[in-house]
């Protein structure tokens, strides 16, 4: 294992690189991936980020979340990733916290960056997403819980509950509450699309108006109704015509 794992899907540059959710695991993106890459001609590399899937795990305890400052930490992380793997120019797939990650690592390292797509990215902290998450840690304590089923199979014994109480107890610590980073977005040039499902429980459309109108570069938002916190599993046909489309252009 090493900090992170990868998944490499063949095909010519630019290279997509998928950026998974706050609880995923490069298993959790099912056949999207390769539909994606398939449907655009493009490689592409699937990462599980540290202490995720097969990733290594955490060091430290099961509880206290991550540093508030944590998605600048994986933006870094990826912008090496990138230079260790020659990735000249990428094209970033960000899904939620990945999301968020990729664009930060567009205004990190706007050379490298082609174009960003986000889903459920978050820029700031809504009333909503709290709600969901508390929802979710209700669920994941549950007896005979379904979603502690499902993380423990994709992320083992030794994992699930790290993966899951780092995330929950950094966005519900106070000091969350003030989390912002609209103030980065402008420093964005490149390309980015912006895509959120109406049905979404973690997040409403204001956080796609707020990267759309605030990014440096180019921006067109696209919201789905009907889909949730993952249009590309809710809505994947949807999802990669919108890509292919917007690839074009770039």
């Amino acid at each position: 294992m090493t900090d992170t794992a990868l998944a490499r899907l063949d095909g010519p540059s630019p290279t997509i690189v998928f950026l998974h959710e706050g609880l995923g695991a490069i298993t959790m993106w099912r056949r999207f991936p390769d539909s994606l890459c398939a449907a655009v001609g493009l490689g592409g590399i699937v990462q599980d980020r540290a202490g995720h899937g097969s990733a290594d795990t955490f060091p430290d305890p099961v509880r206290g979340g991550h540093p508030i400052d944590y998605h600048d930490r994986e933006a870094d992380a990826l912008v090496a990733l990138l230079e260790r793997e020659g990735i000249e120019r990428a094209i970033l797939f960000g899904h939620s916290d990945g999301g968020t990650i990729a664009l930060l690592a567009a205004a990190h390292a706007p050379d490298r960056v082609a174009a960003c797509i986000t889903e459920a990215a978050h820029v700031f902290v809504e009333d909503v997403t709290l709600a969901g998450i508390r929802d979710a840690v209700a669920a994941y304590e549950a007896r005979e819980s379904r979603l502690r089923a499902a993380l423990l199979r994709h992320h083992g014994a030794e994992r699930a509950d790290k993966v899951f109480y780092r995330w929950a107890d950094a966005w519900l610590s106070p000091p969350f509450a003030a989390w912002n980073i609209e103030h980065r977005l402008p420093q964005i040039r490149c390309p980015v699309l912006a895509i959120q499902g109406l049905d979404d429980e973690y997040g409403t459309p204001a956080q796609v108006h707020a990267i759309v109108d605030q990014v440096g570069g180019p921006a067109e938002p696209l919201l789905i109704a009907g889909s949730g916190h993952a249009p590309h599993i809710d809505s994947e046909d949807t999802v990669i015509d919108a890509v292919r489309r917007f690839l074009e252009q770039v």
